[in-house]
């Protein structure tokens, strides 16, 4: 068996509305898949982090980069085709966007060993722990509208009325604005209410710390990139300062760039993002170094149903963090904004908000082979563009 052809598809559409966080402002709503190819007709979808412009520059690499290097060989072996990609890639991206395209293609290569061994991805990363996975909605996204603090009320009791037990907000304008909008959310859902913030590193340490007590004052569960990436100093001044619980690692690449932040216990909660960090074969040493220090794992999931897809198979076959009778259960990240390619590219879709409505908070494990799911070509080729 052997990999005959590597596929990038940028979708893209309009939002009706502009959506952003504490970094920008977006009108179009992106999404880049990559399917793998073989000569015995398997194929293997995966999908790469980075939205907007960034998927055009992940596309080529995937295409002209990645592709070139690992054409006719067995997409069984994962782990051989993950470091000749980047060992000869180290000397031009040890992380972002090199590592981003990798990730969808090793995503991919799992959906294929999936489906010639005819077992679903959990059952190959060693089982499920749980046939049933906790869900927080995430939404409240910054808007340069008069009535945010109206929307975020709104976006906030909906959440709580679709069955969800747990929400996150955006914040990181600026600490006074952020309060009142925590404030505004935390009425609107209850003092009981699971509620988390992310700022996506819109602050220094110094910045971060005393907007962070009056979070801890209004309840909220975790403290979500208060501070850039690459500041683990700042990470750790959080971590000692606080009580509340520090999160990040979406913007983090490769066991190598998590070795020190989880060794350093710079967050309390660690936030993989499987479509960036390098796809599932990295994700795994991550998750093993992560349990070897005792960090507790909250994937970042951010994209299409490709990418819901695979966190549920990686939620479902993590170990509990200690093992108890009773413990703290992984929870699903699940974007409540529209989201056309989240809700409408499978010829089955997942029904995430449906499922979480009908059972209060949880949904089911994927079913299948591989992902366990299949992307409607006519869907693709509709919203497909180019760079």
């Amino acid at each position: 068996m052997k990999i005959t052809e590597i596929i990038s598809h940028v979708l893209q559409y309009d939002l009706e509305e502009e959506l952003g966080y504490s970094q920008q402002y977006y009108l179009k709503r992106t999404a880049h898949l990559v399917e793998v190819r073989t000569d015995i007709g398997v194929t293997g979808w995966g999908e790469c982090f980075g939205g907007g412009n960034i998927a055009f520059a992940n596309e080529t690499i995937v295409e002209k980069v990645i592709q070139p290097m690992i054409l006719g060989m067995n997409p069984l072996d994962r782990d051989v085709i993950w470091h000749k990609v980047y060992n000869l890639l180290r000397d031009h991206g040890q992380k972002g966007m090199p590592i981003q395209s990798l990730s969808g293609v090793d995503i991919a290569l799992w959906d294929i060993a999936g489906k010639i061994h005819d077992k679903p991805v959990y059952q190959l990363l060693g089982g499920a722990f749980r046939d049933r996975i906790e869900v927080y909605g995430y939404g409240m996204m910054l808007q340069r509208v008069p009535d945010l603090k109206e929307r975020f009320a709104r976006d906030s009791a909906a959440i709580v009325e679709a069955g969800f037990k747990a929400a996150k907000m955006k914040i990181g304008i600026s600490p006074a604005r952020d309060i009142e909008l925590v404030e505004t959310v935390r009425n609107a859902v209850g003092p009981d209410f699971q509620l988390m913030v992310d700022a996506n590193h819109a602050y220094t340490a110094r910045e971060a710390i005393p907007l962070g007590r009056e979070l801890e004052r209004l309840g909220v569960y975790w403290f979500e990139e208060p501070v850039a990436s690459e500041d683990q100093q700042g990470y750790r001044d959080l971590c000692e300062a606080l009580d509340m619980n520090i999160a990040g690692g979406e913007g983090e690449f490769t066991r190598w760039g998590f070795r020190d932040l989880i060794k350093n216990r710079c967050v309390d909660v660690l936030q993989p993002e499987v479509c960036a960090l390098g796809g599932i074969t990295e994700y795994q040493k991550v998750l093993a170094m992560a349990q070897a220090h005792f960090v507790p794992i909250v994937n970042h999931v951010w994209g299409s149903a490709v990418a819901v897809a695979t966190n549920l198979h990686l939620i479902a076959s993590m170990p509990d963090l200690p093992g108890a009778a009773h413990p703290v259960q992984p929870m699903l990240e699940y974007d409540t904004t529209p989201n056309q390619f989240r809700e409408e590219l499978l010829l089955n879709p997942l029904r995430i908000g449906e499922q979480v409505k009908q059972s209060g908070g949880t949904v089911a494990l994927p079913q299948g082979p591989g992902l366990g799911i299949e992307p409607d070509p006519d869907f693709i080729r509709h919203f497909s563009v180019t760079g």
